[in-house]
């Protein structure tokens, strides 16, 4: 398997793919065409799990905003995140998350935000976000389902703390 970041030639592909894997509902394939639109996209951060010349997974990583009294600082928030359902539960979902998780350090950012599923991403070491001192208020969600994963070790402890804010391409 290869994991490499997405073409302009594999939308049509992807959008298949998080049909097929979201229960036949285009939703999550529109959000990623409205999200590859928005200020918040970066294509570096568009990743795609190839295996015989075929896309069988996809984690789209993308900017968003935590908010506190005075500043607003530039995050990540992952999501969504797709593998085909015949590939399911074989790993590629989990080497997404951690070659993202690479590439979010690499270009310099601190916190990886998501809201998903409250067993599966404490494995790759997401954490309950409010349980840090962070909020969201978008989103009607339970705290354990609103996960922050620390990109460099001790930075939660030593700044910033305030609102997830996904951008409007999410809404």
């Amino acid at each position: 398997m290869k994991i490499r970041s997405e073409q302009l030639n594999d939308y049509g592909e992807v959008f298949k793919l998080n049909y097929l894997a979201f229960g036949n509902r285009d939703d999550e394939s529109k959000l990623i065409e409205s999200i590859r639109l928005s200020d918040g996209f970066i294509p570096e951060l568009s990743l795609v799990a190839e295996e015989n010349d075929q896309i069988v997974g996809h984690a789209l990583f993308s900017k968003a905003e935590i908010v506190d009294q005075e500043h607003c600082h530039e995050v990540i928030v992952l999501g969504p995140i797709a593998v085909l359902p015949s590939n399911q539960k074989t790993g590629i979902g989990g080497k997404l998350i951690q070659e993202g998780l690479k590439r979010c350090e690499a270009l310099g950012y601190e916190f990886v935000f998501l809201i998903g599923h409250p067993t599966y991403y404490p494995k790759f070491g997401f954490k309950p976000a409010r349980n840090c001192g962070f909020e969201i208020k978008q989103f009607d969600v339970p705290d354990d389902v609103f996960m922050v994963f620390e990109l460099t070790e001790g930075k939660i402890k030593i700044t910033i703390k305030g609102e997830l804010k996904y951008p409007k391409s999410f809404l």
